[in-house]
């Protein structure tokens, strides 16, 4: 009985969408959000990006001074905006750069640089003035703060690669987009780093 009990808590504490007697922890916001994002497509995403977005809040709430935490709420939150789109998007994005920035006071180091990825990938996602706050030369800038924190990560090198593409620097972009697959796998982030090469071949077989 005692077991039955214990492995009962421990799929509430990992699966989104189950009444939990305690917020998600940095990992399972991060399994959670690696099996939204690249298990669910469609309204199924959306709606599961933003069920676990407000378990992220939650946890992030109980640790306020968690720099980790913080950048997993926003990064979250990003994405249910990405799967949202439109306009009804705008608001989740702004509060996620929010969240960012203060995540950046706090600790620009934390998670190897990655609130400056997550806040570089908005500044060149979102639409500019008058309708969002977009900036490519802004992007940039923050995208090689996160290199230079994390030169071999997977996710610096694919953001930046992504934003060297848009700009139609395609020769740069696939050195960047080279050296993220040549990263190396993250301790229990094997779906998010599988998900994540899918999408860098992707970009590279478009080359």
């Amino acid at each position: 009985m005692k077991n039955t009990v214990i492995a009962t808590l421990a799929l509430l504490t990992l699966t989104p969408g189950l009444s939990q007697a305690a917020p998600l922890d940095l990992g399972g916001v991060q399994q959670a959000w690696a099996q939204c994002q690249y298990q669910q497509s469609g309204d199924k995403q959306e709606t599961c990006l933003e069920q676990l977005s407000g378990e992220a809040e939650q946890a992030s709430a109980a640790a306020p001074f968690n720099t980790d935490l913080l950048i997993w709420s926003a990064i979250v939150q990003s994405s249910w905006a990405g799967a949202k789109g439109g306009l009804g998007a705008l608001s989740l994005v702004k509060a996620a750069k929010a969240k960012l920035e203060i995540a950046i006071k706090q600790d620009p180091k934390a998670l190897d640089g990655s609130a400056y990825t997550s806040l570089g990938s908005l500044y060149y996602k979102v639409p500019g003035w008058p309708v969002g706050f977009g900036d490519d030369k802004k992007a940039e800038q923050l995208l090689k703060q996160a290199l230079a924190l994390n030169p071999n990560g997977i996710d610096p090198n694919f953001f930046y690669g992504d934003f060297l593409i848009e700009q139609g620097r395609k020769a740069e972009a696939k050195r960047y987009l080279e050296q993220a697959l040549k990263a190396p796998d993250r301790p229990g982030r094997t779906l998010a780093d599988q998900g994540r090469r899918t999408e860098v071949k992707g970009l590279l077989a478009k080359l």
